[in-house]
């Protein structure tokens, strides 16, 4: 039976869950935001499945990439619409072709990150960017295992942890699956991003209001890009687009979007405010998960291949296994480089991410303050509190002197 002792022990990929033969075990939102298996006890067999397939329990080993390349989509409109170089477009793409099926996360009708499948080209686009928040996984494991059984190619795409549960799901290797997954900084609670949705469409709401007083509007969320490229692809921005009617049915389309550097999301996520606590122990670092491919963003570009530098994106990609087919890369633009210029500028390869000092107080006033003022706040305490050890650990080697 499956048992979570300590929050840290359990990284949410649902694999426990999916292999259950007895249905017992669910998934239950923490005061947190995260999901963690409970199990009906009353129910349970004790078969041990459940702790067969935790990648927590059972870590892959640990390994350097076969060839590591810089690549980029030679299509610039797919390259544009993506996080860096739009390299997982032609790896959903070739997968398609073969008449296969491809897995990713995408958002659903109610702005949640979700996983899903798609067996069209069109239906790719819904898992191109990245999604900062923890996606739900559902059933998707069974639905991977159910296409390759019957003969499908699968490109199943995740997070390194995701891509390790599914590995320990399967319980067995699959010629007709590629796995994908990504250098990942850490997940944050969906809770902590569902209000911030709410908190950000009420504020447009009162700012649609205010502008026209005369008429009721209504505003509902038409798209999000949290690496939006209009600014160049190293000041990244979260751009929203909403959709805003009145009484007499006419809508109109409005963009806002913030550098990332200044948009209150994206300051608490990269300074580790609300990241998921395994995250802070990663179970899949050091490419551990078993996956085929590794894609991440080419930070350090503009010093390792200045050359080829356009502020537009470039992807690095990882090759890890001999399943990756010499045609998928031949369709990209890549130049061969090094993976220690790789970790070097990306660090969360092999190391995680370390936990915001004021993490704690975060969760503790998460349904007490408005996220606007919580997270910087946060923030600020963090900086303050860096300060006052910096300047204790002077006062002390000046006594001690």
């Amino acid at each position: 039976m499956i048992t979570i002792l300590d929050k840290k022990d359990c990284c949410g990929c649902s694999a426990c869950i999916q292999i259950c033969p007895k249905q017992c075990i669910t998934m239950l939102e923490d005061e947190e935001g995260f999901s963690y298996p409970s199990v009906n006890i009353h129910n349970c067999i004790d078969c041990h499945l459940c702790e067969k397939v935790c990648p927590v329990l059972h870590l892959g080993k640990t390994r350097k990439p076969l060839n590591v390349y810089a690549a980029k989509n030679r299509d610039e409109k797919i390259r544009l619409q993506s996080s860096s170089g739009g390299v997982f477009t032609v790896l959903a793409e070739a997968v398609i072709n073969t008449g296969g099926v491809v897995f990713g996360a995408k958002f659903n009708e109610e702005w949640k990150v979700v996983h899903g499948y798609t067996e069209t080209k069109d239906g790719i686009a819904d898992f191109r960017g990245s999604k900062y928040v923890q996606s739900w996984m559902g059933d998707n494991f069974s639905k991977v295992k159910y296409f390759l059984d019957n003969g499908r190619r699968v490109l199943f795409s995740g997070t390194p942890c995701q891509v390790a549960g599914l590995k320990l799901f399967l319980r067995r290797p699959y010629e007709n699956l590629l796995t994908v997954d990504f250098i990942c900084h850490g997940v944050p609670s969906p809770k902590v991003w569902r209000m911030y949705l709410k908190e950000f469409v009420m504020n447009q709401s009162i700012k649609s209001v205010s502008s026209d007083s005369a008429s009721e509007k209504r505003i509902s969320i038409a798209s999000i890009s949290f690496r939006d490229k209009r600014l160049g692809w190293k000041k990244f921005s979260c751009a929203f687009t909403f959709s805003i009617s009145d009484n007499n049915g006419e809508k109109k389309l409005v963009s806002s979007s913030e550098v990332f550097s200044k948009n209150t999301y994206m300051k608490g996520f990269l300074e580790n405010l609300y990241l998921r606590p395994a995250c802070h122990h990663c179970p899949a670092k050091c490419l551990s998960s078993g996956s085929d491919i590794t894609i991440a963003d080419f930070w350090g570009m503009n010093k390792v291949l200045c050359n080829k530098d356009d502020d537009w994106g470039y992807s690095v990609m990882m090759v890890n296994s001999m399943n990756t087919s010499l045609k998928l890369i031949a369709e990209l633009d890549t130049t061969k480089i090094c993976y220690e210029d790789v970790l070097r500028y990306n660090s969360p390869i092999e190391k995680s991410a370390d936990p915001n000092i004021n993490r704690n107080y975060f969760f503790s006033n998460l349904e007490k303050k408005s996220l606007s003022l919580l997270i910087p706040h946060a923030l600020y305490r963090r900086c303050l509190l860096k300060l006052i050890y910096r300047i204790r650990r002077k006062i002390n080697l000046l006594v001690n002197q």
